[in-house]
């Protein structure tokens, strides 16, 4: 088992197949981009499997493939049905902005992969654009009902509110999605941006996001065991009618690292513990050395040994870590 100091146990793991990303959104890089890791750096479908496969035999349950932007990962479809032949077969999911989805949903489901969460902040095709930099609105909701209909389920759409430029839209975006047959999640913006701008006060907390939906709609915490879950659920009304179910994560305000279950492996091979960690281990190098698996097993389990009780943001000496988000993979 991937255990660490603090009796936690670590059952999913987030892999980054590619730092790079078709959109180019305010909160986390400049919208020239930024400089993408070489691809000798990366590691092969052959090394990605491998790990995954260490981390299935040490008790991974639940394999996440992120970015940057996963669809633009040659191969994705093969790399997913030699995932879902592992023994045991993890849960496998992905974390996308959905621009390529329409086309790549039905091969990604038949491969096996169970279910997709989309980043989608505005349904405003104006406010889209000024979030992205990208005109590619249509093309998400098209990967959204692709996504739908190909049985990857539950659909999450994860959105970000950001103060002064989408926060009036948490009601509708949650009607919306309700309607479609999704699930909501809110996510408070995290200090993970490329340009190390975020601040505190700019950020639309969680209990804001609650206010903001409890003025048009009706609120009740899901009385269902959250478990190790980033997302407090909501349970959603509206004139009494039953909508569905609303997450909100908490990240900053409301954190969850006692209850964290995650390690993540960057697309260039670094485990990291903690999303905010400042420390890496490095299995790339290891792979390409010679490791057996029972090597590459017992570098996993020190980096989870050594996970901190919590990410730090609120104490005096935090700093942001010195990857953004596309590069460490959500």
């Amino acid at each position: 088992m991937l255990s660490d100091r603090y009796g936690r146990v670590a059952t999913s793991l987030r892999v980054s197949l590619t730092d790079r990303c078709n959109l180019r959104c305010t909160y986390c890089m400049p919208a020239e981009g930024l400089d993408w890791l070489p691809k000798p750096h990366l590691l092969t479908d052959d090394e990605v499997v491998r790990i995954v496969s260490v981390a299935v035999g040490l008790g991974v349950r639940d394999v996440r493939l992120t970015g940057g932007e996963p669809l633009l990962r040659r191969g994705l479809v093969g790399l997913v049905e030699r995932l879902a032949a592992l023994t045991p077969r993890p849960a496998l999911s992905v974390t996308t902005n959905a621009v390529g989805l329409e086309r790549l949903a039905a091969p990604l489901a038949a491969a096996g992969l169970d279910r997709v969460n989309v980043s989608l902040d505005t349904l405003d095709a104006a406010r889209f654009r000024a979030i992205t930099h990208r005109d590619r609105l249509d093309d998400v909701l098209r990967g959204l009902a692709a996504a739908h209909a190909a049985g990857l389920s539950p659909v999450k759409v994860n959105s970000v509110l950001l103060r002064g430029v989408n926060d009036d839209e948490a009601a509708a975006l949650t009607r919306w999605a309700l309607g479609e047959g999704y699930e909501p999640r809110f996510i408070e913006q995290m200090p993970l941006d490329a340009q190390h701008g975020w601040k505190r006060e700019e950020m639309v907390t969680a209990a804001e996001i609650l206010e903001l939906l409890g003025r048009e709609l009706e609120l009740e915490p899901d009385p269902a065991h959250r478990g190790s879950a980033p997302a407090e659920r909501w349970v959603v009304r509206e004139a009494g009618r039953l909508l569905g179910l609303v997450g909100v994560v908490g990240s900053v305000t409301r954190p969850f690292c006692g209850a964290c279950d995650r390690i993540r492996l960057t697309a260039d091979g670094q485990v990291r513990n903690c999303l905010f960690s400042q420390d890496e281990v490095d299995l790339r190098a290891a792979l390409r050395t010679g490791a057996d698996d029972a090597a590459i097993a017992n570098l996993l389990r020190g980096a989870v040994q050594v996970k901190r009780a919590g990410h730090g943001i609120d104490e005096p000496g935090f700093l942001q870590p010195p990857r953004p988000m596309s590069a460490i993979g959500g």
